[in-house]
């Protein structure tokens, strides 16, 4: 089965022609955006594209791209649901549906709180479905910078949305997990915080990517709460996590750390001072927490590692 195929089936039948053509015009495609009233737009290489009705094709121009109804959302969002939208409620509260495959749907409408806490999502007016791929061996050339024959060192990745972060992450995973024998070290016990399932994509607790053998996952679990639970459950070597963004999990990491584990996780920023100048993630950059910094960016495509900085060294390490 092609990668896209489980894309194509779960979307409403008056779009499933367009959007699979689509994919056979472009299969890089990145995001898939579906809006009320407004033109069908997919995205790659940090681009929006619509798709021209008249040409069959992808074009930057808004003329001639089909309109998105109600009913194209709706339908869609039935189908995503197995036609059983309960049985996702615990998903949808959270913003998102995750496919069979790992691609994940974001969803927005009317959020119905009570207590404070979202309860549902109705009246589906967008849906965004990003496009999950694995690409094994995107982090053979950085390892030797998180991962020796005798030491895994503590490492941060900033990265600007769609730069390929969590690409490069679940590969990392994979390579701690199973070692890397040309690379000279063996695998170790993995833990990680999948709080968005972005990274291992599981469908019904089954990881659609390749982990390795050593991986234990934690699904939707809030970063502080997984953290604990790991440490005294499963004696991880590594506790990976994705996306860090306030001080309770900044406090959890350090948490981890005097539980005696290394730590690989992820931030937004566009650098090293980026990261300096907010308040509450500044405290990322303390070398007691980590040692290695990674800054992504889109600049030669996504996945573009544009240095390594030794928080220990202070130093900075260009990667060929």
């Amino acid at each position: 089965m092609r990668f896209y195929d489980e894309i194509i089936n779960s979307i409403s039948p008056i779009l499933r022609q367009r959007v699979k053509k689509i994919f056979e015009i472009n299969n890089k495609i990145e995001e898939i955006r579906l809006r009320i009233n407004r033109p069908l737009i997919v995205s790659f290489n940090n681009k929006d594209y619509f798709y021209d009705e008249k040409n069959n094709s992808l074009t930057e121009k808004i003329e001639n791209s089909y309109k998105v109804l109600k009913e194209d959302i709706e339908q869609t969002f039935q189908i995503m649901c197995k036609y059983s939208v309960h049985s996702f409620i615990d998903d949808i509260k959270k913003g998102f549906i995750t496919l069979n495959g790992g691609h994940r749907v974001g969803l927005v409408g009317k959020v119905i709180i009570e207590d404070r806490e979202v309860k549902n999502i109705k009246n589906i007016s967008s849906l965004n479905i990003r496009i999950s791929r694995e690409i094994i061996g995107c982090s053979d050339k950085i390892i030797s910078h998180i991962r020796n024959s005798n030491k895994i060192y503590n490492t941060l990745i900033i990265s600007p949305p769609q730069c390929g972060k969590t690409t490069l992450l679940r590969d990392i995973v994979r390579n701690l997990s199973d070692g890397n024998e040309s690379l000279g070290f063996k695998g170790v016990k993995v833990a990680l915080i999948d709080e968005r399932n972005e990274i291992s994509g599981s469908y019904l607790g089954v990881s659609q990517m390749d982990l390795g053998c050593r991986t234990d996952i934690i699904e939707t679990c809030p970063k502080e709460i997984g953290i604990m639970m790991l440490l005294r459950s499963m004696s991880p070597n590594v506790i990976v996590t994705d996306e860090i963004g306030s001080i309770e999990e900044i406090k959890s990491l350090y948490t981890a750390l005097n539980g005696g584990v290394n730590l690989i996780t992820t931030v937004h920023g566009n650098s090293i001072e980026d990261i300096k100048e907010r308040k509450e993630l500044s405290s990322l950059l303390d070398k007691e927490l980590f040692q290695k910094v990674i800054i992504l960016s889109s600049k030669n495509g996504a996945g573009t590692i544009e240095k390594i900085y030794d928080l220990e060294e202070k130093r900075w390490y260009f990667v060929s």
